[in-house]
C-alpha cells in the first residue's frame, strides 16, 4: 500500500506539570478541549498528518509529564526529538522561570539542530495573567525561538504553533527533502517507521484526550 505521507518526524512538548501541554496536543489532533485535568504520566503520544508547501508530513507528538518525578524517562525522548515546544502558563510566573531549566535540558539531550518554538498557554485566562506577552517574546528573542501565546480552550493559534514548528524542522531538513519526489520512497526523519506501531519502551500508549 502507498504510503499516505512523504516525511515522518518527531515534535515535543516540555513545561511544568499543568501547563496545558495536554490540552495542547489535544485541540490540535482531534480538536478537542476538556477542562478537567489529569496529569500525564510518563510521556504519550497522538499522530496527525498536515501538509506544509505541498509536502505530506506525519508527526509523532510527544506529550511529556512536567513532574520532576518523571524527568529521567522523558529526558531518554530529547534526543529522538526534531522539534521541540518549551510551554508555560500565562498565569504562572514559576513556569516560566522554568523555562530556562527546560531550555537548559534541551541543550543538554537533544540533538544538535533541534528546532524549538516558546510557548506561553492559557491565553483565555486573561484575568490570571502573571507573564506579560513582552516577557515571552523576550525571553524567545534571548533563545532565537519563535514565539505564541495560545488557548486550547478558544483554539488561539494552536494550527499556526504547530505548522510553524513543522515548517521549521522541514527547513532544517533542506538536504534529506531535496530529492523528496524523485525518490522511490520517502526520507524517513526521526527513523520513526517501526515507532508507528510500537513506542520506545513498549510502555506507552495513545493518549486520550483529557486535560
Amino acid at each position: 500500500m502507498a504510503k499516505q505521507y512523504d516525511v515522518l518526524f518527531r515534535l515535543l512538548l516540555l513545561g511544568d506539570s499543568g501547563v496545558g501541554k495536554t490540552c495542547l496536543l489535544c485541540r490540535f489532533t482531534d480538536n478537542e478541549f476538556h477542562p478537567a485535568h489529569i496529569s500525564t504520566i510518563g510521556v504519550d503520544f497522538k499522530m496527525k498528518t498536515i501538509e506544509v508547501d505541498g509536502i505530506k508530513v506525519r508527526i509523532q507528538i510527544w506529550d511529556t509529564a512536567g513532574q520532576e518525578r518523571y524527568q529521567t524517562i522523558t529526558k531518554q525522548y530529547y534526543r529522538r526529538a526534531q522539534g521541540i515546544f518549551l510551554v508555560y502558563d500565562i498565569g504562572s510566573e514559576r513556569s516560566y522561570q522554568h523555562i530556562v531549566k527546560w531550555a537548559s535540558d534541551v541543550d543538554e539531550y537533544a540533538p544538535d539542530g533541534v528546532q524549538k518554538i516558546l510557548i506561553g498557554n492559557k491565553a483565555d485566562e486573561e484575568h490570571k495573567r502573571q507573564v506579560a506577552k513582552e516577557q515571552g517574546l523576550q525571553l524567545a528573542r534571548e533563545y532565537g525561538m519563535d514565539f505564541y501565546e495560545t488557548s486550547a480552550c478558544s483554539n488561539l493559534n494552536i494550527k499556526e504553533s504547530f505548522t510553524r514548528l513543522t515548517e521549521l524542522v522541514l527547513q532544517a531538513h533542506r538536504k534529506e527533502l531535496a530529492g523528496l519526489r524523485a525518490a522511490a520512497a520517502p526520507p524517513d526523519l526521526a527513523r520513526l517507521e517501526e515507532d508507528e506501531q510500537q513506542p520506545p519502551g513498549g510502555q506507552d500508549s495513545p493518549k486520550s484526550c483529557w486535560c
